[in-house]
């Protein structure tokens, strides 16, 4: 982060800030010696991810509270990662995901008019938003065609976004991110599959593909998303961007390179497919660099490496 990047970025909200990708975020503004609040409801993140130096407030972004605190805490940017992420729950209960995806965001934008919050910065699904495609990689242009009432939600509240820009003046920028994985990424849930794959190895287990493991996804390291992140803060405007590579990586290429990072001879077994599931999915993130001169996203082989090395330390495994 420059100061030519965010001239006058004071302090930075970051609603699940003791998750995977926003305490991440949390550490750089942290580092960057930005004011920086926590909210999150320790639901799936973790305390010990909140970085030293960050205010941690533990509310859920549904509540009176959570408002309050937004209204009133001097807020520049409100960096909005908190989420209920489980595709399979949203289409199993699609009020709660509405509820907390929608109506929970809402509780934070309405604070945040208030309070005067300058930005939001928005974690949406470039996974997700743009449903079964018809041009790969996906270029910001794509039709939304969401198929899961999760993605129906990130397209929503991008929409709620655009409104907030043009009636209120609030700055936003909505990041849609390919499949983000790294380092601090939960094992547990469907969201996170090399996490699961490194911690199933790393314990001397076979992990299960899926079907024939033929779908693809395009896997982003968790450093280029906040990369992109910071790219954007503090700008004026309202932006829609892709984060992610444009590359496609199936099932089995991705499960051969996370046992040769971690160092595994385990061969996978094959479980039946899951009815519905998406086939293909990529993102075009060229127009993030060409527009701000974010570097090309680190290889899949040197972050998985990374993230091997994370999880082998976590675990104790040699």
């Amino acid at each position: 982060m420059t100061a030519a990047q965010a001239p006058a970025i004071r302090s930075v909200c970051i609603t699940g800030g003791a998750g995977f990708i926003g305490s991440h975020m949390a550490d750089a503004c942290v580092a960057a010696g930005v004011r920086t609040l926590v909210i999150d409801d320790l639901s799936t993140g973790r305390r010990e991810n909140v970085p030293a130096g960050a205010e941690l407030h533990v509310l859920d972004i549904r509540s009176s509270e959570a408002a309050r605190l937004l209204e009133s805490a001097g807020i520049d940017v409100l960096a909005h990662f908190a989420a209920q992420m489980d595709v399979r729950r949203s289409v199993a209960d699609p009020l709660f995901d509405a509820d907390v995806n929608v109506m929970g965001t809402l509780n934070l934008l309405e604070a945040a008019r208030r309070g005067g919050v300058r930005q939001v910065l928005f974690a949406s699904s470039g996974g997700t938003v743009y449903g079964e495609q018809e041009r790969f990689p996906a270029g910001e242009d794509h039709p939304l065609r969401p198929v899961s009432p999760y993605g129906v939600a990130k397209v929503a509240v991008e929409r709620y976004l655009f409104a907030y820009h043009a009636i209120h003046g609030l700055a936003a920028a909505c990041l849609r991110y390919a499949n983000v994985y790294g380092e601090r990424q939960s094992a547990h849930g469907e969201a996170g599959v090399v996490a699961i794959f490194l911690s199933r190895l790393l314990a001397g287990e076979a992990p299960t593909i899926n079907g024939d493991g033929r779908q693809t996804r395009d896997y982003v390291h968790v450093s280029d998303v906040v990369a992109a992140n910071l790219a954007l803060l503090g700008r004026p405007g309202f932006h829609v961007y892709n984060v992610g590579t444009g590359i496609e990586t199936s099932v089995v290429e991705l499960y051969r390179e996370i046992a040769r990072a971690a160092g595994s001879g385990l061969a996978a077994r094959h479980g039946p497919a899951k009815p519905g599931e998406q086939q293909r999915s990529s993102v075009d993130a060229s127009r993030l660099r060409r527009d701000f001169g974010c570097p090309e996203p680190l290889p899949l082989a040197e972050g998985l490496a990374r993230t091997a090395a994370w999880f082998r330390a976590r675990t104790g495994t040699e």
